[in-house]
């Protein structure tokens, strides 16, 4: 967790710079824009009778086109940052949706329907390691419970302060894949509470 804190200082900062560069961009793409403007109106307004009706249309159709590119760049400018953004959260996403499964792959080998009446052992557990007893595979599995509802709450805390669809979507998906994992795990502690009572 530590290491994606770190990395999500340093990644915060890119996107401050990056947003600090955008809108000097934006605002460089709206002074040339007004200045080019400003400057052919002024030059127009000085000698009037220079355009004739037929020299308007071309002047137009430039100053619709120069409109229309100085959006698409002040667009792609302003949207920058929140692309840098969700890479950022999805990245972290992804990093907690591989723990989830991690936290899974450790539980999965612990199979209470092969428990003997006194001990649980695993399945892959060697001659020489001591089994678990019921009581400490309890606890083992609730821990399980426990790390997978932490790492929904931490994916749920990326969604808080942000409206983009991709990133509450992946959200979503590992709150639904914790849950699950979570209530199989419940159900093998059921089980052996079951059994030992």
């Amino acid at each position: 967790m530590d290491e994606v804190t770190e990395g999500g200082g340093i990644s915060r900062r890119r996107i401050r710079t990056a947003r600090a560069l955008s809108r000097l961009g934006v605002l460089v793409v709206l002074l040339v824009f007004g200045t080019a403007i400003t400057l052919a109106a002024l030059s127009i307004w000085a000698d009037p009778d220079a355009l004739g009706p037929v020299d308007w249309l071309p002047l137009l159709e430039t100053v619709v086109n120069d409109l229309v590119f100085a959006g698409i760049a002040v667009f792609f400018l302003l949207a920058v940052p929140l692309r840098m953004e969700r890479a950022r959260v999805l990245r972290v996403v992804h990093r907690l949706r591989s723990l989830a499964h991690v936290i899974d792959m450790h539980q999965l080998v612990k199979v209470p329907e092969r428990l003997p009446a006194a001990r649980v052992y695993t399945e892959d557990a060697r001659e020489d390691e001591p089994a678990l007893t019921r009581a400490q595979m309890t606890q083992y599995l609730d821990y399980c419970t426990e790390m997978l509802s932490l790492v929904g709450k931490t994916a749920a805390l990326f969604a808080e302060d942000t409206t983009d669809g991709d990133v509450l979507d992946a959200v979503e998906g590992i709150e639904a894949l914790t849950s699950d994992m979570a209530r199989k795990v419940w159900q093998k502690i059921a089980i052996i509470q079951e059994q030992g009572g």
